[in-house]
């Protein structure tokens, strides 16, 4: 088989799709968490720890559901405190999720090594299973984490456009002073949408972990910050967030299926999605026009 033909088969759509959900739920959480003006850069550390609670909890449960949940459950209680650490400590947010990300990278290991004697994988997990006979596009259209990230997408952009707390949220992020002032709980409202917004990353973490049957040791590979430049990229809007993710899984998925296909080094192809990730950054910088823009009060605190 060619390379394009490669390219083009149900495979590389397939890859493409599975490996769009971790980007694009850890994208959602920044956009949830940054439009109500708390910078989220610990989104990598959330898919790290949740992907080792869904494993780890899937392992001695025996039960996906479980699994699902304690990941989810996990990427909230991250966000919780990334929340407490900025809006109630008022600890700058980029200290506080670098110190989050750092936390997780060691105790993931720590904890890998304490439950299972090693430091670089768990041993396998069944995941999800939705039915072995389809076919593979099919299989992974229905997908359940592809469904779940869809409606989570939907939700989140009807939410912040035609709810009361979506309002309240968006207030928070474009002015936290006027929103206090008016009787919005600034503290309450930020501390939700932080702890709303590493639910739906622990989601991607989850699914991380189940397509590969394994918690292994930094396997989110830098997965977090890509999603926090898709944010960037989409200016903080859902599902603008979900087709840049979109983008950046493209050539994420290319470069695996496009190993032993070509005589380039398979290193080139490794870092296409970084590369894409600062030239999109890049344009970005020079946008001065549009409503793409990240909220006014992005970082501050109502004084």
């Amino acid at each position: 088989m060619s390379a394009f033909e490669v390219i083009v088969s149900g495979t590389m759509l397939a890859q493409t799709v599975r490996m769009t959900i971790p980007y694009a739920c850890a994208s959602l959480g920044g956009v949830v968490s940054e439009r109500s003006g708390v910078v989220n850069i610990a989104l990598e550390g959330i898919l790290l720890s949740s992907a080792l609670a869904a494993v780890a909890v899937q392992g001695a449960t025996g039960s996906a559901s479980a699994g699902v949940l304690a990941g989810v459950g996990s990427g909230a209680l991250v966000g919780l405190v990334h929340a407490a650490l900025v809006v109630r400590g008022r600890i700058d947010a980029i200290v506080s999720g670098l110190a989050i990300n750092l936390v997780a990278a060691g105790g993931t290991r720590f904890a890998l090594r304490a439950l299972y004697g090693s430091s670089s994988n768990s041993p396998s997990v069944r995941g999800v299973r939705y039915g072995d006979d389809w076919g593979l596009v099919l299989r992974t259209l229905l997908d359940p984490f592809l469904l779940l990230t869809l409606a989570a997408t939907g939700l989140l952009a009807w939410s912040l456009a035609r709810t009361r707390f979506g309002l309240r949220l968006r207030a928070c992020g474009e002015d936290p002073s006027a929103a206090q002032a008016v009787g919005v709980d600034v503290a309450l409202t930020r501390t939700l949408a932080v702890t709303i917004g590493g639910a739906i990353c622990g989601l991607g973490g989850t699914a991380l972990a189940f397509e590969l049957h394994q918690f292994q040791a930094g396997m989110t590979g830098g997965r977090g910050f890509i999603a926090l430049a898709a944010v960037i990229v989409a200016g903080w809007r859902p599902w603008p967030a979900l087709g840049a993710c979109l983008a950046f899984a493209t050539l994420d998925a290319l470069q695996i299926v496009l190993q032993n296909q070509t005589r380039v080094p398979s290193q080139i192809f490794a870092v296409l999605p970084f590369v894409a990730t600062l030239v999109a950054l890049a344009v970005v910088s020079r946008r001065t026009t549009g409503n793409a823009r990240a909220p006014e009060g992005l970082g501050k605190h109502p004084v």
